[in-house]
């Protein structure tokens, strides 16, 4: 006897073709409907055994909370995701919503019958190894970048950017000022306010802050006409008298 199924997916061409190929094994197929976003809506409508919610992006934030939906509201229908792998986060988030299992995007058709039929007697489907990278990743979740960089580079001004990147190459007051086409006296104020802004107090802390943050890999002073970059400046020497 086939099972009462509902496929939903975000392109209705992927649900069709697999609610077509589930009806050619005997399954009674009540829906395949595109965006998966209205899954609730239509379960909650057709009441069927199982749902399969295909998605391509399963980590991201909201994406299963139609399975939210269908558990609270209709908490008999197992809910099984087709999802891309490796995707370790988003699996554990389809089992964190309430879905009953996940099966890879590119499994064959006898592997999302098997799931489907499982489902429907209650339990859980996933892969052994899905299910292990799964919880690898919230064991050791992946370091995520620190945005304290991109704060820090919204405090300066384009001009403190540049002053900052020179800083952090080694130069003094003097070739900053050559670098950039200003007076020693105006350099120096901009080295005191970069200073100021990022919170240390000496040149050596602020390289070692925007090296640390990441904030010189996002800063890009923009190039002015006519002006060297640090690299470009040589100081000059100190000329000696010549001989009469």
């Amino acid at each position: 006897m086939g099972v009462r199924v509902m496929v939903v997916d975000d392109h209705r061409l992927l649900a069709e073709a697999l609610a077509s190929a589930l009806k050619l094994r005997g399954h009674r197929v009540l829906a395949a409907a595109a965006p998966a976003a209205g899954a609730a809506d239509l379960v909650v409508a057709r009441a069927p055994e199982v749902c399969l919610i295909g998605t391509a992006t399963p980590a991201e934030p909201g994406i299963f909370d139609p399975v939210v939906r269908i558990r609270a509201e209709a908490p008999q229908v197992a809910v099984v995701v087709l999802g891309p792998v490796p995707n370790p986060r988003g699996i554990a988030a389809a089992f964190a919503a309430g879905a009953c299992g996940y099966v890879r995007h590119d499994e064959r058709i006898e592997g999302v019958e098997r799931a489907i039929v499982r489902a429907c007697k209650g339990e859980a489907v996933v892969a052994p190894q899905l299910l292990a990278g799964a919880f690898a990743e919230l064991l050791n979740p992946a370091v995520q970048p620190d945005d304290e960089g991109q704060r820090l580079l919204a405090l300066l001004t384009p001009r403190e950017v540049e002053v900052l990147v020179r800083v952090a190459e080694g130069e003094d007051t003097r070739v900053i000022a050559a670098g950039m086409g200003i007076a020693p006296s105006t350099a120096r104020t901009h080295v005191q306010r970069v200073l100021m802004k990022l919170g240390v107090g000496s040149r050596l802390e602020a390289a070692a802050l925007a090296a640390r943050t990441g904030l010189l890999d996002r800063a890009a002073p923009p190039v002015v006409p006519g002006q060297r970059s640090a690299s470009e400046v040589v100081p000059e020497r100190p000329r000696g008298r010549r001989s009469p």
